[in-house]
């Protein structure tokens, strides 16, 4: 990782949520945080507002510098044999944490679902990566189901829509979690677009090797986001979000691109996926 290559510490106690309770008492409890490739290259932003969000939760974070590609792009492929190389770089990377957690559904889904059936065979590797498997997470998930978090303090002024990416759904459960926290947000307008759980047409390697349907089929889904009227459109993959953004700007939409961390951590004022600075 390039880009975000620090530690970071949290206060021992979590942060009082909007009802007066407290979430999960997490004192001493350590998370390694995941940045995923597509962060770290396109969007570091999203890693720096989870580590405000996992610090606000009251947890003790790091980042550990020699983390790499969770091997997805291997696996689909069909290079088992790198992709069990990357699994065990960041088994090694992240089997002394509480908990590893990370902005994005496909990576956790990676890491939760595929590396024990990935490493079953190597009997050195399949409990560590049964354990490390055990214990990932992806970012919103982790703040409602694990920390318990209830709300969260962050402004956000405008209308959004939000995107239910395939494997954040399908692999890992989330649905509600990422709508919860958005409703604690004060001025967040939550307009569900058509469809909300259908894939966009990313699938990673899948937009390459098939260019044609993977068009057709981010062109409905940018269809039912213009449709919902929102001015913002959120997710939780990165993936996803430039495949959207990058058919959106082609189209000559203004509809704004964001991942749902840099909303819920207050870190919205910049600017969204794909545009430049200074607009």
């Amino acid at each position: 990782m390039n880009q975000i290559e620090m530690n970071f510490s949290a206060p021992s106690t979590p942060e009082q949520k909007r009802d007066g309770s407290r979430g999960t008492d997490v004192s001493g409890k350590t998370v390694g945080l995941f940045v995923t490739c597509l962060v770290d290259l396109f969007r570091p932003t999203v890693g720096f507002a989870a580590v405000k969000l996992l610090e606000d939760a009251g947890f003790t974070l790091e980042v550990p510098k020699d983390q790499t590609c969770c091997g997805q792009p291997a696996y689909n492929s069909g290079d088992k044999d790198d992709a069990r190389a990357l699994a065990k770089q960041v088994i090694q990377a992240f089997e002394g944490y509480d908990y590893v957690v990370a902005p994005s559904g496909s990576c956790a889904g990676m890491i939760r679902k595929h590396y024990p059936s990935l490493l079953a065979d190597e009997p050195q590797w399949a409990d560590r990566a049964a354990s490390v498997a055990g214990k990932t997470y992806e970012l919103v998930s982790f703040l409602v189901d694990v920390a318990g978090i209830e709300g969260v303090s962050s402004h956000f002024t405008g209308s959004v829509t939000y995107h239910d990416s395939c494997s954040g759904l399908r692999e890992l459960g989330i649905k509600d979690q990422p709508r919860k926290l958005l409703a604690s947000v004060p001025g967040v307008d939550l307009k569900e677009m058509v469809d909300n759980d259908v894939c966009c047409g990313f699938g990673g390697t899948f937009s390459v090797k098939y260019p044609d349907i993977s068009n057709a089929i981010v062109g409905k889904k940018t269809d039912n986001i213009t449709k919902a009227g929102a001015g913002t459109l959120l997710a939780g993959d990165m993936g996803c979000l430039m495949n959207m953004a990058g058919k959106l700007k082609r189209d000559g939409s203004a509809i704004q691109v964001r991942h749902i961390a840099e909303v819920l951590a207050d870190m919205a004022d910049g600017p969204a996926i794909g545009e430049k600075s200074g607009r």
